[in-house]
């Protein structure tokens, strides 16, 4: 078992990774309806730039992942879950342990767990639904 190293090791486990996502039941049809075919190619590299960022320290990173998820929701019918995020990070640790071990690998799942966490939260405090009672409560 390898070891996470470098750009190429993380391009790796981004591209095999979001290739099962695409074929995901749960998950395919949202990312595929929201990145064309032509669009992918780019949307890897950024990928490949976040995690090279937080896997690395390499800073090679610019977005905004929270703004993006957001418009996802909006653009579904704020229909995404908790069950979307958790199907995400099993498939991600699947990966993971597939292809890599040690210490970068476990950060990879930690900096994950933690992502989806806050992406969801992110998510769930725009709702519509959320947002309303947030603006009535009386602090």
């Amino acid at each position: 078992m390898k070891t996470i190293n470098s750009r190429e090791d993380i391009s790796k486990l981004v591209h095999t990774f979001y290739s099962k996502i695409r074929k995901n039941e749960l998950l395919g049809s949202i990312f595929n309806s929201h990145i064309s075919e032509e669009q992918w190619p780019e949307h890897l590299k950024k990928l490949t730039n976040f995690w090279e960022t937080n896997l690395l320290g390499i800073a090679k990173f610019k977005g905004n992942p929270s703004a993006k998820h957001i418009n996802v929701d909006k653009n579904m019918n704020h229909s995404i879950e908790q069950i979307h995020f958790g199907v995400w990070l099993q498939l991600w640790f699947e990966t993971i342990g597939q292809l890599f071990e040690g210490e970068i690998a476990f950060k990879a799942k930690q900096s994950a767990r933690k992502m989806s966490t806050g992406q969801f939260l992110t998510i769930w405090n725009n709702k519509p639904e959320n947002k309303k009672s947030a603006d009535k409560s009386v602090y």
